[in-house]
C-alpha cells in the first residue's frame, strides 16, 4: 500500500519542515500510508487541513539541564518535551533518558502516542520527554542530582490537568521517585496526579511496572484466539530484558508459554529450558548487570554477542527493546523459521521492509500503538486513582487491564474488517485512533 496523491503531498511538507528526523518520518508515513482506506472511504477527513494539524505538535520544549557528578564536575545535558496532541485530555505520555535522545526521538514518539492513547478510550492526550543523559554507570546520588535539575526546568510545563509524564527507557521507579520529590517541592503541593508510575507509597497504581509487558501478552493472546491458537506448547523469543520484556517473559511462562531468548545491549541469551525469571530479575532488575552472565549460571544456555535473538526459531515473537530493532533480514529468518504472530512491545520496532515481508507471510503482527498500549493505559488508571483519592489492588488493576487490552484488539480487529482490511492490525489500529483524534479535533474548531 502506497499514499494517494494528497497525503504524499502533505508527507513531503512534513519533510520540509522537519529535516534531520528520519524517526518522525518513518511514523508519519506509516500512519499516512496505514489510514488511507479511511481515507478512500471518507474524503471529508481530509477537511480543515486534518492531516496538516494532526502531524503538527502543538508544543515542542527544549531546555538545558545543569548537574554536577560525584567529583563536583558539571554536565549540561538538553531536556525535551513535546505535547503533540490534547483534543482528548492532557498530554500523556513517558519520559526517556538515554545518551541518543534527540528532538527527532521524542516527536516520534509523542506521535506515536496520540493513536496509542486514543485506542485506549481512557481520556488522554499525547505527549512525550526525555533527555540524552545516559543514567548508566551512574550513581543514585547522580542520578538524583540530573532528575532535580531536569524538573527543576520541566515543572513550568506540567500539571495534572496539562501534561502528566511518566516512565520510559531510563526511567523508572526510581527516577519518577526523583522527580516527584523535586515536584512536590518546587510547588508546594501535593499534585500525585502530575506523574504516573510512581512508588505506590506515593499514590503510584499497583501493576504499572507489569503493564505494558503484561499488556502485550494479552493482546497477543487475542490474536492468538482469532485463529483458534493459544500460547500452549508455543516457543517465543523476546528482545530487551529491561521492565517490559521482563514482564512479557513472566506472563508468557504464566499462560503456558516457553520464552526461550531475550536480549540486552550486548547480545542474546539462548536457554532452550526456558528463561530462568528468578535469574534474570536478578541480572537485570536487581543488580543492573549485563546478561552476558546468565551463562555463568546456567552452562546449558548460549550467549551471543552483537547477536540478534530473531535467529532463534521460535512461534511468537516480541520486539521489547527500541525501534526498528526488527529489520527485514530478521524478518525474513523469522519467517523461514515459520513464525505465527508478532507482538510488538516496543515502540515501531519493525523496520516498514520487515512489516511488509510479515503481511505477505500471512504473519499476524500487533502494532506497539495497540499491543503495547497497557501502559499508558495502566497510567491513565493511575490518574483516575489519584483524582479519587483511592488505593486499588494489584487483582483490579490487572483484571481492567486485561479488558482493556481485549477492547483494543477487537476495536482494531472491527475496524480493520470495516475498511476493507480484514485482520490487517496495523490499519486497524491507525485507523480507530485516527478518526477518534480527528472527531474531537473537529468539534473543537480551527485550533
Amino acid at each position: 500500500m502506497a499514499l494517494d496523491q494528497a497525503s504524499r503531498e502533505a508527507y513531503e511538507e512534513i519533510v520540509r519542515k522537519n529535516p534531520a528526523e528520519p524517526e518522525f518520518h518513518q511514523a508519519v508515513f506509516e500512519v499516512l500510508e496505514a489510514i488511507r482506506p479511511a481515507l478512500q472511504r471518507d474524503p471529508d477527513l481530509r477537511d480543515a487541513a486534518m492531516l496538516e494539524r494532526l502531524c503538527e505538535p502543538e508544543r515542542q520544549v527544549m531546555f538545558r539541564v545543569v548537574w554536577t557528578d560525584d567529583a563536583g564536575a558539571v554536565h549540561v545535558n538538553r531536556g525535551f518535551r513535546v505535547g503533540f496532541s490534547s483534543a482528548l485530555g492532557p498530554y500523556k505520555g513517558g519520559l526517556r533518558f538515554r545518551g541518543d535522545v534527540t528532538l527527532g526521538t521524542v516527536k516520534f514518539l509523542a506521535f506515536e502516542q496520540i493513536f496509542k492513547n486514543a485506542l485506549t478510550g481512557l481520556g488522554i492526550g499525547a505527549g512525550k520527554g526525555g533527555s540524552d543523559f545516559d543514567p548508566a554507570g551512574r550513581s543514585d546520588a547522580e542520578i538524583m542530582r540530573f532528575c532535580q535539575a531536569f524538573m527543576t526546568e520541566l515543572v513550568r510545563h506540567i500539571g495534572p490537568e496539562t501534561d502528566v509524564p511518566a516512565g520510559d527507557i531510563g526511567v523508572g521507579g526510581r527516577e519518577i521517585g526523583y522527580l516527584f520529590g523535586q515536584y512536590k517541592r518546587l510547588t508546594n503541593r501535593y499534585d500525585a496526579g502530575t506523574i504516573t508510575g510512581k512508588n505506590p507509597v506515593l499514590g503510584g497504581i499497583p501493576a504499572r511496572p507489569e503493564a505494558t509487558g503484561y499488556g502485550t501478552v494479552y493482546f497477543l493472546e487475542a490474536m492468538l484466539g482469532t485463529r483458534d491458537d493459544s500460547f500452549s506448547g508455543r516457543t517465543a523469543v523476546v528482545s530487551g530484558s529491561g521492565n517490559v520484556a521482563y514482564h512479557a517473559i513472566a506472563k508468557l511462562k504464566e499462560l503456558g508459554a516457553k520464552p526461550v531468548a531475550c536480549s540486552d545491549s550486548g547480545g542474546y541469551v539462548h536457554d532452550p529450558r526456558g528463561i530462568d525469571l528468578d535469574l534474570l530479575h536478578d541480572l537485570k532488575v536487581a543488580r543492573r548487570g549485563r546478561l552476558a552472565e546468565y551463562v555463568d549460571h546456567v552452562p546449558s544456555a548460549k550467549y551471543v554477542a552483537d547477536g540478534t535473538p530473531w535467529d532463534v526459531p521460535c512461534d511468537l515473537a516480541l520486539p521489547c527493546a527500541t525501534q526498528n530493532e526488527l529489520d527485514e533480514q530478521s524478518a525474513l529468518r523469522l519467517v523461514k523459521n515459520n513464525v505465527r504472530a508478532v507482538a510488538e512491545g516496543a515502540n515501531m520496532p519493525c523496520t516498514p521492509g520487515s512489516l511488509q515481508i510479515f503481511r505477505e507471510a500471512g504473519v499476524a503482527v500487533g502494532p506497539g500503538k495497540a499491543a503495547n498500549a497497557g501502559g499508558v493505559a495502566v497510567s491513565a488508571l493511575e490518574m483516575q486513582q489519584n483524582a479519587a483519592r483511592e488505593r486499588w489492588t494489584f487483582e483490579r488493576t490487572d483484571r481492567t487491564l486485561r479488558d482493556i487490552m481485549t477492547d483494543i484488539h477487537r476495536t482494531c480487529l472491527e475496524t480493520a474488517d470495516e475498511h476493507g482490511v480484514a485482520g490487517d492490525y496495523v490499519s486497524g489500529a491507525n485507523i480507530a485512533g485516527f478518526r477518534k483524534v480527528v472527531a474531537a479535533m473537529d468539534v473543537c474548531g480551527y485550533i
